[in-house]
């Protein structure tokens, strides 16, 4: 864009990500019905692929054109850029998982793609508003897709059933939202977050500032089921398809902590700690327990996620300077992980995802090496181990914590975690020391799979040895923040 741009160019740079994926998903909607259905799932993934990628190269672009726009309802700066590449990296690498997926599932193709991209348009504009009703309204928009993809297995009805419960469930959590969003308006007379955050600092805290920022907190709790909002979490995640359990396990997670830092430090919520101290003890507690008992690895990685959330929780509790970056970079190290481990329990469980429990991976390390080698990889960096993103991801969190003196919390979480290696280091014990029951196929994997296999297991190592340059940024990114 050359210097002479116009102020509408400007503003319109603002959302290019948002009209990027809203462009090719409405391509991919009005295609699917024009190509031969034994050609569309090819194709119309492809174009998807396509879409994905051009957002992450408009984010990228976007990043020179930093500030605010559509009259300060959007903010481009280094927090949102981040989480905007977050949110279309995840798109693009779910996208390829689902290449094979879906023609053995046999699924059309038009609509699961579209709901990708437009469920990435809310994720996207999520990170980048700083106007509550706009929060809402991505948060609606990235909700709407998530509740329709879960249940595209239509063959099964466990499948509709979690469509159904995670809807339900859903919309609970929206309206207690949008009931905070109302009160906080109330208290300070505005949806806008810098106002809400200069009223808030300026003299005595009104009530309903208190009540706002509570209501507000269960609804974005349960978009990223931290406990006690968690109950749907495992039956929506067995009964979801595998790609689709990656994508909300992970992109609609990683906004909606976007927002919860925004709303959290930017705005100086109100009664912050003892909230997310609670949630996070109860997060990591319940989420690691409820996975001890799981023999179907779909639910056990469910109850992980809960665990995740409260880990990730713990560095909203702590001081802003150590905790945003903490929050940030642990986002991107749970992004890859999970993204990656759901894309090899995808490829694994075959038509009708009848390989999803403990004994189906038994003896898989000599039935698929490769295959069983990368889950591996996966399931350590959930533990934690060193060389992985997992390590560097709760060793900043726990840190961050240590400095704001969360000493309990922080034992909490360190216990937590030696609980959470005994169900992953169960199921690499079923992969390698195990003979197979009964013999499981492992389909060779496609070229999709393989790239975004590779893509995974090199940011979970990129993670793990180099995580100097993401924290950085991250660090330059809350510092960025704290001023607004």
């Amino acid at each position: 864009m050359s210097a002479s741009a116009t102020p509408l160019a400007v503003e319109y740079v603002r959302i290019l990500p948002e009209l990027v994926l809203s462009i090719f998903g409405m391509a991919v909607m009005v295609l699917d019905p024009l190509i031969d259905e034994r050609r569309n799932q090819r194709t119309l993934g492809n174009i998807a692929l396509l879409g994905s990628l051009a957002a992450i190269i408009a984010t990228l672009y976007q990043s020179q054109y930093p500030g605010p726009g559509f009259w300060n309802m959007v903010n481009v700066d280094a927090f949102s850029v981040f989480f905007h590449f977050l949110v279309t990296t995840v798109t693009a690498i779910v996208i390829l998982t689902s290449y094979d997926y879906m023609e053995v599932q046999q699924i059309r193709a038009g609509e699961y793609y579209g709901l990708i991209l437009f469920g990435a348009v809310g994720m996207c504009l999520m990170s980048s508003a700083v106007e509550l009703v706009l929060i809402f309204i991505a948060l609606e928009i990235s909700s709407i897709s998530t509740y329709i993809l879960a249940g595209f297995r239509r063959r099964a009805a466990i499948s509709s059933e979690a469509s159904l419960k995670y809807f339900l469930l859903g919309s609970f959590a929206t309206a207690f939202f949008l009931y905070g969003v109302a009160l906080m308006f109330g208290a300070t007379g505005s949806t806008s977050i810098s106002v809400i955050s200069q009223v808030l600092r300026s003299g005595q805290i009104p009530v309903l500032a208190y009540a706002g920022i509570a209501l507000m907190f269960v609804g974005l709790g349960f978009k990223v089921a931290a406990a006690p909002f968690h109950i749907w979490t495992p039956d929506v995640y067995e009964g979801a398809p595998s790609p689709v359990v990656g994508f909300m396990s992970t992109a609609p997670k990683a906004a909606v902590f976007a927002v919860l830092l925004r709303i959290m430090f930017e705005a100086n919520a109100p009664g912050r700690l003892w909230l997310i101290w609670v949630t996070a003890a109860l997060s990591m507690t319940l989420g690691n327990i409820g996975a001890l008992v799981q023999d179907n690895v779909k639910r056990l990685l469910a109850y992980s996620s809960i665990a995740h959330a409260g880990y990730l929780l713990v560095a909203f509790a702590a001081l802003p300077s150590g905790g945003i970056p903490a929050a940030m970079f642990y986002t991107a190290s749970y992004a890859a992980m999970n993204v990656g481990a759901f894309a090899v329990v995808s490829h694994f469980a075959s038509a009708g995802e009848r390989y999803v429990t403990l004994e189906d991976y038994s003896g898989l390390g000599r039935r698929s090496p490769l295959l069983a080698a990368t889950l591996t990889i996966f399931l350590l960096s959930l533990i934690g181990i060193p060389i992985t993103g997992g390590f560097f991801a709760k060793f900043y969190v726990f840190s961050a914590a240590l400095q704001a003196n969360l000493v309990g919390l922080v034992i909490i979480g360190v216990l937590n975690s030696a609980i959470g290696a005994y169900y992953y280091l169960r199921i690499i014990v079923m992969m390698y020391m195990r003979e197979p029951r009964e013999e499981a196929p492992v389909p060779a994997a496609p070229i999709g799979l393989r790239a975004a296999l590779t893509l995974t297991v090199f940011a979970t190592i990129y993670l793990g040895i180099l995580p100097g340059g993401v924290l950085e940024y991250a660090s330059r990114s809350a510092a960025e923040l704290m001023r607004q």
